[in-house]
């Protein structure tokens, strides 16, 4: 069973982690949630992962601050430059040494972009391996809601108006009254042809453990990073990128910018599925991470870790 705990941050937030498999696991695999979800959103890889590689690798999940069951924060702090920090914070604390690779799905995978570019030094010297999950390099450059160009303009008006509201409601919640009438929009907006019951259910469950500041305030941030320069400069790390050709929010342009940037992302284009592949298609996640972790293994750093 995995283990739960708090990491204290320099401004008082408090990160909920979780974690499974050993402190002295040869590779720790950390992975990064989406916007308005949480760390509960990787459980089918969590199976997956243990199956496969049993002890070798440690298991690392946390809800980013305002998310899930880490508390919030002040709204200047609702960016993804502090979410890079804090990822940084994650690592230093729960994997002090050895080789760590790092998974991230959609606003989680530009978090890890951004650990990359504001702590080059300390993401060189840890990071083995990176999975991309239905994220993007260019803020909302390719996202158009699978709509035409005029309609994607109004909704993208209507979306970041609304966030600016939101920022300003503080730690409030969602009601979830409102979220179970909303569903049908989110399952629209988040998966494919196919969707789970049990998967929207936790969707939803997730966006109601979101403050409303997390939900509006993040979203200026999101729309406007573009980190593609900083994964041209990573090298030869070893890499993956999937996307569904269903996905409204980060569709496979997205995917395919950040395969030709860092040439050795290997690209998988889900078809069918939408922007929830962890759950949509889980298997195929599971695989990429696994590969991503084997080659890590097969380092000699990963070897050194556990002194062999």
């Amino acid at each position: 069973m995995p283990e739960g705990f708090e990491v204290p941050l320099p401004d008082g937030v408090r990160l909920h982690v979780e974690t499974a498999g050993p402190t002295d696991a040869e590779v720790t695999v950390v992975m990064v949630h989406g916007w308005t979800l949480d760390g509960r959103s990787w459980h089918r890889q969590l199976d997956g992962i243990g199956r496969q590689l049993g002890d070798r690798v440690r298991v690392v999940t946390y809800d980013a601050r305002g998310h899930g069951r880490s508390s919030c924060m002040a709204l200047r702090t609702a960016t993804l430059a502090q979410l890079g920090d804090d990822l940084s914070a994650v690592l230093d604390h729960v994997a002090p040494t050895g080789p760590v690779v790092l998974v991230g799905h959609s606003m989680g995978g530009m978090t890890v972009m951004e650990y990359a570019h504001r702590h080059p030094g300390h993401f060189a010297a840890r990071t083995a391996g990176l999975v991309f999950v239905a994220t993007t390099a260019e803020g909302h450059t390719h996202t158009a809601y699978g709509l035409s160009p005029r309609i994607a303009r109004l909704i993208r008006l209507a979306e970041t108006t609304g966030a600016g509201v939101l920022a300003r409601c503080g730690s409030w919640r969602p009601p979830r009254a409102l979220l179970r009438a909303l569903r049908p929009s989110l399952r629209w907006l988040l998966f494919g042809d196919r969707c789970d019951p049990t998967d929207i259910r936790l969707v939803t469950s997730a966006v109601a453990r979101a403050s409303l500041r997390s939900i509006g305030g993040f979203r200026a941030s999101i729309g406007t990073q573009h980190r593609l320069d900083t994964l041209a400069e990573l090298g030869d790390v070893p890499a993956a990128a999937l996307v569904g050709d269903r996905d409204r929010l980060t569709p496979p342009p997205c995917a395919e910018s950040i395969a030709q940037v860092l040439p050795t992302t290997e690209l998988t284009v889900c078809p069918g599925a939408g922007h929830m592949l962890m759950m949509e298609r889980p298997d195929e996640v599971t695989t990429a991470i696994v590969t991503v972790l084997r080659q890590a293994l097969a380092t000699p750093d990963a070897t050194a870790s556990t002194g062999s």
